[in-house]
């Protein structure tokens, strides 16, 4: 009789533990699309940073494809992207987020309370093509295992507070078409292995830093088709930049650059040029009057030029002597 009573003491035990469990822990019906190990990464997410009311949508219970900035691929309902950008977020990028073994893209920015540095699980994530965090506070260095990201094609760290010298090694991207490292604290030289990018690199942002040094040569033999050096402490002769088959996009503007102008051939698809706050000398060669897509060519204070502003449609000729200070 005891040893029944027992039995039954037990069992009761046991379904009240079943019936908590079911209580806390949500179904996979609950989840609806949601992957179980999925929803569990991004509620460790959601408990690590402090989230304002926009995404109210991310509640237990409920299915994380329909959550506000959640995609998830159509096939598998695994979370291939998150695109986070409007209303507030505070606190560190927890390191949860390389538990999204699927995510090929990461998108967070404008969050000016996001801080700290960027977490090295997220190398985790062998999937990643775009690692969007743009215009937030993070800070420390530009991390050197963010190389390990080899299908990486978009990387932007724009507008954070990065300090430090930029990592050789993310010339080992093999897939990546964009680099965005504007508007941080850089220091030192722009790196050697950034002229031999072994993809097909076409856009790099390294203006607004602190870089000082020569632009590496080998840089002209970069197809580039965007490529911004601008406010930083950069000397030397750029004119290697500019040639019919370089960048048709080209901010070299706020260095301490030194060449004659009269010398560069400039592409035929050549769009936007700022030289403006530099030490470069020369006349402008008279071919630029037949680049039918340029629409802007900025040259302020060199002293030995005149400022040239085209209209891309009526190509129009405005030509303005330039006197120092103007």
């Amino acid at each position: 009789m005891r040893i029944q009573h027992q039995f039954l003491v037990y069992y009761s035990l046991f379904l009240l533990f079943l019936t908590a469990a079911t209580l806390i822990s949500p179904s996979h019906g609950d989840l609806g699309k949601c992957h179980p190990s999925d929803f569990k990464a991004l509620m460790k997410m959601k408990n690590s940073i402090t989230m304002s009311e926009v995404y109210s949508s991310w509640f237990q219970n409920t299915d994380c494809c329909d959550w506000i900035g959640i995609q998830c691929d159509s096939k598998t309902n695994r979370i291939g992207g998150i695109h986070l950008f409007i209303g507030e977020l505070y606190g560190q990028i927890p390191p949860s987020v390389g538990d999204l073994s699927h995510l090929t893209a990461l998108t967070l920015n404008h969050f000016k309370n996001v801080t700290g540095p960027i977490p090295q699980s997220i190398t985790k994530l062998k999937h990643l093509e775009v690692l969007d965090l743009g215009d937030m506070s993070l800070s420390g260095p530009v991390p050197h295992f963010l190389n390990q990201l080899t299908l990486l094609t978009r990387l932007d760290l724009s507008k954070n507070q990065f300090s430090g010298s930029i990592p050789p090694n993310l010339s080992d991207l093999k897939n990546i078409i964009s680099i965005r490292l504007d508007g941080n604290k850089l220091t030192g030289s722009i790196p050697e292995s950034f002229g031999k990018f072994t993809g097909p690199v076409l856009d790099l942002y390294l203006g607004r830093n602190r870089l000082t040094g020569r632009v590496p040569k080998s840089f002209g033999a970069l197809n580039f088709s965007y490529i911004d050096l601008s406010r930083n402490k950069l000397i030397g002769d750029v004119s290697f930049l500019i040639n019919p088959h370089g960048a048709t996009f080209i901010d070299l503007s706020r260095n301490e650059f030194e060449f004659d102008l009269s010398n560069v051939k400039f592409p035929k698809d050549f769009n936007w040029f700022d030289i403006s706050h530099n030490k470069i000398f020369g006349g402008i060669p008279d071919e630029i009057k037949n680049l039918e897509s340029l629409y802007e060519l900025k040259e302020i204070e060199n002293p030995f030029l005149i400022s040239v502003y085209l209209n891309s449609i009526s190509l129009d000729l405005m030509v303005i002597t330039h006197a120092p200070g103007f």
